[in-house]
């Protein structure tokens, strides 16, 4: 068995970083949806304006809001305006064909299939 990459919010816009909650990244629904991306699960972020890297877990945030939140500790390293990766791994048995990456624009909205 081996983790491998099932799916990927490429080039989003961190919208908001808020030190002030428990934990997690708040990520617009209509976005988890095409990525197939689920409420809880674990995600890394990868900061590509800092390079810090994090796990977290997921919460949907408004659909079609754009939002992208970094909440508690990670908001220390994640900030408002930072471009980010979100990328969800699965344990498989086999490799995965056709792992669902998005790629977003400034705000956070559909772009295309990668």
């Amino acid at each position: 068995m081996r983790w491998v990459m099932h799916a990927k919010i490429h080039k989003a816009t961190v919208t908001e970083a808020n030190l002030d909650y428990v934990g997690s990244i708040t990520i617009d629904e209509a976005l988890l949806e095409k990525t197939g991306i689920w409420p809880g699960e674990k995600v890394q972020v990868v900061d590509n304006t800092n390079g810090a890297r994090l796990e977290t877990y997921v919460i949907p945030g408004a659909r079609d809001s754009g939002i992208i939140c970094m909440n508690g500790a990670a908001a220390h390293l994640v900030h408002a305006g930072d471009e980010i990766i979100i990328i969800a791994y699965e344990l498989r048995d086999e490799p995965l064909s056709n792992p669902r990456a998005i790629l977003v624009d400034k705000e956070n909205r559909f772009v295309q299939y990668l």
